[in-house]
C-alpha cells in the first residue's frame, strides 16, 4: 500500500511537471494552488531528498524528481485515455479515478494499457503522454494492437475487439448485421459513408457508430480460422 508521504511527493512532482509544461512554475503558483496538503513542507522534503530545487521564484525538478513525475504523469494520462475513450465515463469520474490509478499501476500494467491503446501521444485534453519503453519497441517493431476501425485503410481487414459504450444503444441493430466482437471485417470505404464487408455481406454504418468500433489487424492465428 502506498504511503501518504510517497503519494504527496508524487502529487507535488506531478504538479511541478504540469506547471512547467504551462510555463508558470513559480513557487507562489505552486504552493498557492496545490491540491497537496502542506505543499511548502512537502517541497522542502523533496529538496532535502534531491528531487526538487528552487531557482529564484521558480521551482524545478531534478533528474530524480523528473523521473518520478514522468512516471506519474504517464500513468495518469494513460488512465484518462482508457476511461474516457474506451469506457466513455463522465469527465469527473475519469479525473477522480485517474488520480487514484496514477499511484498504484505497476510499470508492467502501465505498459500493457499503453500498448492496448496503441501508444497514444496525447491525453484527452491534448497534453503529451510521456513515452515509455513499450513505445520505443512499438516504434521500431510492431503496430498498435488495437485501433479504431476508421484507422484502417480501404481494403484492409481487422477483427473487432470491442465496441465502446457510446455505441451500445445501437448494439442490437448492428449485431444483427454481424458487427460484433470477434467478427472479421473489411473496410471498403470511409467516405461519404462507411462501408464494410462482414463475411459475404456488405453493409453501410453510420459514421458515429463506426467511430466507436475498435479492431486489431489480423495475426497469423487468424489465417487459420
Amino acid at each position: 500500500m502506498i504511503s501518504l508521504e510517497r503519494e504527496s511527493v508524487e502529487e507535488l512532482a506531478e504538479e511541478i511537471w504540469s506547471l512547467t509544461e504551462a510555463g508558470d512554475n513559480r513557487y507562489e503558483r505552486l504552493t498557492g494552488g496545490s491540491k497537496v496538503a502542506g505543499p511548502a513542507d512537502v517541497l522542502a522534503m523533496m529538496e532535502r531528498q534531491g528531487l526538487a530545487l528552487r531557482r529564484g521564484d521558480r521551482v524545478e525538478l531534478t533528474a530524480a524528481g523528473e523521473e518520478i513525475a514522468r512516471a506519474v504523469v504517464r500513468r495518469h494520462r494513460l488512465a484518462e485515455m482508457l476511461f474516457s475513450q474506451v469506457m466513455a465515463l463522465r469527465e469527473d469520474v475519469v479525473e477522480s479515478t485517474a488520480c487514484e490509478m496514477e499511484h498504484i499501476l505497476s510499470p508492467e500494467v502501465t505498459d500493457s494499457v499503453c500498448t492496448f491503446l496503441g501508444h497514444p501521444p496525447h491525453c484527452p485534453h491534448g497534453k503529451a503522454i510521456p513515452r515509455g519503453s513499450c513505445c520505443e519497441v512499438f516504434r521500431r517493431e510492431v503496430a498498435p494492437l488495437v485501433m479504431p476501425l476508421l484507422d484502417l485503410s480501404p481494403g484492409e481487414t481487422g477483427r473487432i475487439v470491442f465496441i465502446t459504450p457510446r455505441a451500445l444503444g445501437s448494439l442490437d441493430r448492428i449485431a444483427t448485421l454481424g458487427v460484433v466482437p470477434g467478427a472479421m471485417v473489411r473496410l471498403r470505404q470511409r467516405r461519404p459513408s462507411v462501408v464494410l464487408e462482414v463475411g459475404r455481406t456488405t453493409i453501410a454504418l453510420d459514421r458515429r457508430i463506426a467511430a466507436d468500433v475498435y479492431v486489431r489487424r489480423p495475426s497469423e492465428d487468424d489465417s487459420h480460422r
